[in-house]
């Protein structure tokens, strides 16, 4: 989902959001960096195979994923690392590696990190390596009803 699309998106919900674009980058703490975006308030999107089936996991950027804490918290006793060629064309017009994270918009499940859904806002790539959507978080949740749990380190 390019940007426009993404903008498509939002702006059929009316919501407030602010594209904010930074130079070329492709880890999530080059791109906290790139963008003046604080890696802990900068959400990545880690792709994970639960029960055989693909499923976004959302945490700081500045946080690891913890697959024991996700397998309790999908209740589940398989949870792995999906491979780039697992998602790569579920995402047409995204670049590898910066898929938003509206899971419900490709028909999957969405898990968010606790800590994010902490802060009044969430920053994420917008479907590319130099640009960053920041909306509120309460938007977000409501547009992609995650399942908030404990799965960070």
């Amino acid at each position: 989902m390019p940007i426009r699309k993404i903008r498509e998106f939002l702006d059929s919900h009316h919501i407030r959001y602010f594209i904010i674009s930074h130079s070329p980058a492709y880890t999530a703490q080059e791109i906290a960096a790139a963008a003046h975006v604080p890696g802990k308030e900068l959400a990545k999107t880690v792709m994970v195979i639960i029960e055989g089936k693909l499923a976004m996991a959302v945490l700081p950027a500045s946080n690891k994923l913890d697959f024991d804490k996700l397998k309790e918290a999908a209740g589940t006793r398989s949870v792995e690392l999906a491979a780039e060629e697992d998602f790569a064309d579920m995402f047409p017009g995204c670049e590898v590696g910066a898929m938003p994270p509206f899971g419900n918009l490709y028909g999957m499940k969405t898990y968010v990190a606790e800590e994010l859904a902490e802060d009044e806002e969430i920053v994420f790539n917008a479907g590319n390596h130099n640009e960053l959507l920041r909306l509120s978080y309460a938007d977000f949740e409501r547009l992609v009803k995650p399942l908030v749990v404990k799965m960070s380190v």
